[in-house]
């Protein structure tokens, strides 16, 4: 098996309205920008900061599985991004626990970084969600 210690991920939530039917989407690359592997799934009743969140958790833990231990994340998402990093406060209830379990996740690896892009740098991962939340895989 290809050593894949080191990956960049691309995510993304979406919800249609929001709150409405949510769906995420996220690339999971090698170092080399070779694609490992992609995510997109519908997850129901969410608002599209809820999505961002689910998305990278998701991403996250396929990451984790594949024995990642340097992850390198970019999300469109400036507050998800703002919030993980500790430049902004977690104040809504609803997306603390989600918080908690980005946190979580990010204390099992050895190094941990989250950007974030403008969304016409994150167009996979945007397809991905907007693909899932229509029905299509």
């Amino acid at each position: 098996m290809v050593n894949i210690k080191r990956v960049v991920i691309f995510t993304d939530g979406a919800a249609e309205p929001n709150p409405g039917p949510a769906a995420i989407g996220a690339i999971i690359k090698d170092k080399q920008g070779r694609l490992i592997t992609t995510i997109a799934r519908s997850i129901g009743r969410a608002t599209n900061n809820q999505a961002e969140y689910k998305a990278i958790i998701a991403a996250l833990e396929h990451a984790i599985t594949l024995g990642a231990n340097q992850v390198k994340i970019h999300s469109d998402s400036e507050l998800v991004v703002r919030q993980i990093n500790g430049e902004y406060r977690v104040k809504k209830a609803t997306l603390k626990p989600l918080y908690q379990q980005v946190k979580q996740l990010q204390s099992r690896l050895k190094s941990f970084t989250i950007t974030h892009i403008p969304r016409q740098q994150n167009t996979e991962a945007d397809n991905l969600a907007n693909k899932a939340l229509n029905g299509y895989s």
